[in-house]
């Protein structure tokens, strides 16, 4: 009869540790210290603090402790702001010729000229051409820069962006050729190998016609490759600078606008006196002409009488 109450006490005592063994993970879970995997240390509550579990894992298993920005004292972080994308008129990865015109209107086109080239030297490009005309309010320009493909775009802003001008037109122009480099470079590649080649036979040759042979080729060979660089020099030059042709003409003069006109008699009377004036002078220049030249009609006409009589008596003479 006494086991009775001793197996109770027991199930009593047992119990409670049990309901608490069953809801340890949930207090874990809920911010609950919990035990670690070693040395049954205690993860603090920053640590426990907003844990997600790893992508695949059971709850309660290995996490990762992702803090939000609010949680962090109250306060968000703001993130820098993002850099303006450049627009890119042209592929990086093909050999481009790019080519710019550009016409401005400026009242001072000389100066204009010389921020243009201050702009070019600043980029690290150069002047191929300038020509000024004009004078005071006439003043016109047209040069031509090179500068560096990389700054092309940042060129072609640049001078559309000066202060007292105005952009008239802007046009760009782009040529490939990929192509034609690609072939440059195969065709000065397999000259190079050619000329290794009779490089390699001259040195095994042991024959003076032999050598003077190998010796003539290889000199044609080496011709090609000297052209066949300067041609790909040339074509690389064009592809990492581009040209910019900058127009600059006077800006429109401004007509005035006539204002309204006011009657004033003296002068009509200006204008009638002057007709009078014209009129009478143009009458005497008349009869000056008149009486310089007044003797041929006399002239012709005593001719004519003379002329009248002669023919008059030789009639009845025949």
């Amino acid at each position: 009869m006494k086991a009775k109450p001793a197996r109770a006490l027991v199930a009593l005592l047992v119990l409670p540790a049990l309901l608490l063994a069953a809801c340890a993970p949930q207090l874990g879970a809920r911010g609950a210290p919990a035990a670690s995997g070693g040395g049954g240390a205690t993860a603090g509550p920053a640590a426990v603090k907003g844990a997600v579990p790893a992508p695949g894992a059971p709850f309660g298993g290995s996490s990762v402790a992702v803090v939000p920005p609010a949680a962090q004292g109250g306060q968000t972080t703001q993130s820098a702001p993002l850099p303006i994308p450049v627009p890119q008129a042209f592929d990086g990865e093909k050999a481009l010729v790019l080519t710019a015109n550009i016409a401005l209107r400026s009242d001072d086109a000389w100066g204009i000229a010389d921020r243009v080239q201050s702009i070019a030297t600043g980029l690290g490009g150069d002047v191929l051409a300038l020509t000024q005309s004009g004078s005071k309010d006439e003043k016109s320009a047209t040069l031509t820069i090179r500068v560096p493909q990389a700054s092309f775009n940042d060129a072609l802003r640049q001078i559309r962006g000066m202060t007292g001008v105005e952009v008239v037109s802007s046009g760009v122009t782009g040529q490939d050729v990929t192509d034609q480099f690609v072939d440059l470079q195969a065709r000065l590649k397999a000259k190079q190998d050619e000329e290794q080649r009779y490089l390699a036979l001259l040195a095994r040759a042991d024959k003076v016609d032999d050598i003077l042979r190998i010796d003539s080729v290889l000199s044609q060979v080496r011709a090609q490759i000297e052209q066949l660089t300067g041609q790909v020099n040339s074509m690389k030059a064009r592809t990492d600078y581009s040209t910019i042709t900058v127009q600059i003409s006077p800006a429109a003069l401004v007509v005035p606008t006539p204002g309204p006109q006011v009657y004033d008699p003296s002068k009509t009377m200006e204008h009638a006196v002057a007709a009078l004036a014209s009129i009478m002078r143009t009458a005497l220049d008349a009869a000056i002409w008149g009486l310089v030249f007044s003797w041929i009609p006399l002239v012709l006409f005593g001719l004519a009488l003379v002329l009248g009589r002669v023919r008059g008596r030789a009639l009845p003479t025949a």
